[in-house]
């Protein structure tokens, strides 16, 4: 007696579900992105852009930014991809309800409203707050490298752009040259053509040359602000010097014009940019950065995380390795996007310096900073090199020691890191798509909203 099986009736026609919400299971991620994008978020931002009348009907704005939103949830950002799901996908059918947008129109779309869809990182923000996801007891910052829509390999050092403009300037007047001098018999020979015409290597070559010339000139922009900067520095500097010897003078009886000293002025020399200052061609405003697995051309993208359920509170980018100049701005971004201070702050040894503790101090925030590298097993407070006595940075060792492993600092590692784990190994994030500081940092926001969206997904309160 043969086993029976269930018939597999491939070419029997079958009836399609009544309603989107029986292609996925009652409960399912998208439902819930799709429902909190057509009932919670406003959208007004995306809508209000939309003022001309004539043409076809475009697709809903609503069902884009769901489609937008739950594509990145499962780690889908291109827009290829994207289109390529809502032909193949149920999922994805269940969110656009079987609209089909194809890959150009998903792309446009992104770009058009990048902004928007950032700015949407804080009503999602609220929602994880009135669920309860988010009560600021205690935040982490820190920040991660991301590789930027570019090649390292396509980045060049100001010294190699000199000495690379003037052989491509020789072998480019070489070229001309020869053509311009070419013989009338090439004309017989080749026909209507001139014979002057510039062929593609030598193009190729003229347009690498504009590409060099036009890094070159802003990297010597950059030296030339820096300079001025470094200058002005100077001169307040020696302003303030001035007037703290004034004020500690005693009052003459008679006030006399101070003589002035004869200043001989030295010629101004021309800021040069240091032969090392890389630019790279394709996406100019992006660094290389050093990464975990070496250096990579990328962005340092910044977050500050609740320790309740891992909520990105606040979220930023730089193009600087450097994590320390980002501190000031972060906390700022967490006080406009959540309405309050949190109770406690951590952050790691990157972000310690004078100025970030004063400025941890002035707005009453209880702050745990690494003043040095912690070593495997050892507490926060030892390492690092030698301060002050009485320094902030001193201080701030001396608060950590005296708490050892029960400082709030150990909720540092266990609050932030995992999001960028969360974010670049388990949704596949580990490269813009985008190119342009601006653009990238929009990127990011929308990156941290959709994970916020996520927890608020997994949470078991649902937003009001």
């Amino acid at each position: 007696m043969s086993k029976t099986f269930r018939p597999w009736n491939v070419d029997q026609p079958v009836e399609l579900p009544r309603s989107i919400f029986e292609f996925v299971p009652k409960g399912h991620v998208a439902h819930f992105i799709r429902n909190v994008v057509r009932e919670q978020l406003d959208l007004s931002p995306i809508l209000d852009s939309y003022t001309e009348m004539r043409g076809y009907p475009p697709f809903h704005p609503a069902m884009m930014t769901a489609l937008l939103l739950y594509a990145y949830s499962q780690g889908v950002y291109s827009s290829r991809k994207i289109a390529q799901g809502c032909e193949t996908r149920l999922d994805f059918l269940a969110v656009t309800a079987m609209d089909r947008p194809d890959h150009r129109t998903i792309a446009r779309f992104r770009r058009r409203h990048l902004s928007a869809l950032g700015g949407f990182f804080v009503q999602i923000l609220r929602l994880c707050q009135e669920a309860g996801l988010a009560e600021l007891g205690h935040v982490s910052l820190d920040g991660t490298k991301i590789k930027a829509n570019a090649s390292k390999r396509k980045a060049m050092s100001y010294g190699r752009m000199v000495k690379t403009e003037a052989e491509l300037e020789a072998e480019v007047a070489a070229w001309l040259s020869r053509a311009a001098t070419a013989d009338d018999g090439e004309d017989a020979e080749l026909g209507e053509a001139r014979g002057d015409e510039t062929p593609d290597w030598m193009a190729d070559k003229a347009r690498r040359l504009a590409k060099i010339k036009e890094a070159k000139a802003a990297l010597e922009e950059e030296a030339r602000a820096k300079a001025q900067a470094k200058a002005r520095a100077a001169a307040e500097r020696e302003v303030l010097k001035q007037q703290r010897k004034q004020r500690g003078k005693p009052k003459p009886d008679k006030m006399e014009a101070p003589a002035e000293p004869e200043v001989t002025p030295e010629a101004p020399r021309e800021p040069k940019p240091d032969d090392k200052a890389q630019r790279n061609f394709t996406d100019p405003e992006s660094r290389i950065m050093k990464g975990p697995d070496g250096f990579l051309q990328g962005y340092n993208a910044q977050a500050v995380v609740d320790a309740k359920a891992q909520i990105i509170v606040a979220h930023g980018l730089t193009d600087c390795s450097a994590d320390s100049g980002a501190l000031i701005d972060m906390v700022d971004a967490t006080l406009a996007n959540t309405g309050r201070a949190p109770d406690q702050f951590s952050a790691d040894a990157g972000y310690c310096s004078d100025a970030n503790l004063e400025a941890l101090e002035a707005k009453g925030i209880d702050a745990y900073v690494a003043t040095g590298r912690q070593k495997h097993g050892a507490p926060a407070a030892d390492g690092g090199s030698p301060t002050t006595e009485g320094s902030r940075i001193d201080k701030m060792r001396d608060k950590l020691r005296k708490d050892g492993f029960e400082s709030p600092y150990r909720l540092r590692k266990q609050t932030v890191e995992p999001v960028f784990g969360q974010i670049k190994a388990a949704r596949g994030f580990r490269q813009f798509l985008l190119r342009g500081k601006a653009r990238v940092a929009a990127e990011w926001a929308l990156i941290c909203t959709v994970h916020n969206l996520l927890k608020l997904a997994g949470s078991t309160a649902k937003p009001a």
